[in-house]
């Protein structure tokens, strides 16, 4: 028992004697920076963001000014709210945050920042925005893909007459292999959207408090499988892909284009499966907020 006590105390000591550094190293690390609202200790001024960000920020910024430095757990940042602010960012300092921030589940579930999206800012990123920009989303690309965009289109609306006659509400709650596909993107896009102290809290980084570590690990797993299988579908040599009811008969879609590029020897870099695996994980995703979006 004696020991117990004797390891809280050198526990709480080491504590408030780390947390006291901190405060003292901070306060001489931050003159110069912007105005900055009262910090508590390790969460910083995450109270001051609840219950919704988006509208706390702006109460901070009318009583602070257009430009703050908050702390986001033990995570600095600089907060721009005005037009002028913005504008000196954009042309001034693009290239000090052109990278997103980082987070424990977009790095995990797009194999350490493989996609376009998160990928940081560099090389690889201006790569894969020539990528896209060129071969993904370039005239000839979306003209070759207008028969499947015809034919979706075209099955949307017979879908919606189906139900309309029916009398029933247009909501897709089928249970078949695209049903699953969507419940698995909106467990990622959960996890993505949730808070996570390793993100904010230093002594957390290594600590999976919150059981995020086997989530992650779990619906990835899934991704990953459900992935392996259609990838392999589509480099069958004795399957030639065709997509089924669309006009013109074997049109390839984007994962044959992928798989095509990263055949291909002439590319600046190599484009490896956990790059397209990344790549669609993260497009699905944008088409959910996109949906999200205009829903809400």
């Amino acid at each position: 028992m004696a020991e117990f006590q004797d390891c809280v105390i050198y526990f709480l000591i080491w504590l408030v004697s780390t947390i006291l550094i901190r405060i003292f190293i901070r306060k001489r690390t931050t003159s110069g920076l912007p105005p900055s609202p009262l910090a508590l200790p390790i969460i910083g001024h995450l109270h001051l963001l609840a219950p919704i960000p988006h509208q706390a920020l702006p109460k901070l910024s009318q009583h602070y000014g257009p430009l703050i430095h908050i702390f986001l757990g033990s995570v600095p940042c600089v907060l721009a709210s005005s037009p002028e602010m913005d504008k000196e960012f954009l042309k001034t300092y693009e290239g000090s945050y052109s990278n997103r921030p980082q987070s424990f589940a977009t790095d995990y579930l797009s194999y350490g920042s493989q996609d376009f999206s998160f990928s940081p800012y560099g090389p690889y990123w201006k790569f894969m925005k020539k990528l896209c920009m060129s071969e993904l989303l370039g005239g000839q690309t979306l003209e070759l893909l207008l028969p499947i965009r015809r034919t979706e289109m075209k099955c949307f609306i017979e879908f919606l007459s189906r139900k309309a006659s029916a009398g029933k509400c247009s909501e897709d709650k089928d249970e078949d292999e695209a049903g699953g596909v969507r419940k698995l993107i909106q467990e990622i896009a959960e996890l993505i959207g949730r808070f996570n102290l390793t993100d904010f809290i230093w002594f957390c980084k290594n600590l999976d408090l919150q059981g995020f570590g086997k989530r992650l690990k779990e619906v990835r797993d899934r991704f990953d499988a459900m992935m392996k299988r259609i990838i392999d579908e589509h480099q069958n040599p004795g399957r030639k892909f065709k997509l089924e009811n669309v006009e013109g008969g074997g049109v390839k879609d984007l994962l044959n284009i992928l798989l095509d590029l990263s055949a291909n020897e002439n590319l600046e870099m190599t484009l490896t499966r956990e790059n397209i695996k990344a790549f669609i994980l993260v497009s699905k995703l944008n088409c959910r907020f996109l949906y999200q979006m205009f829903n809400t």
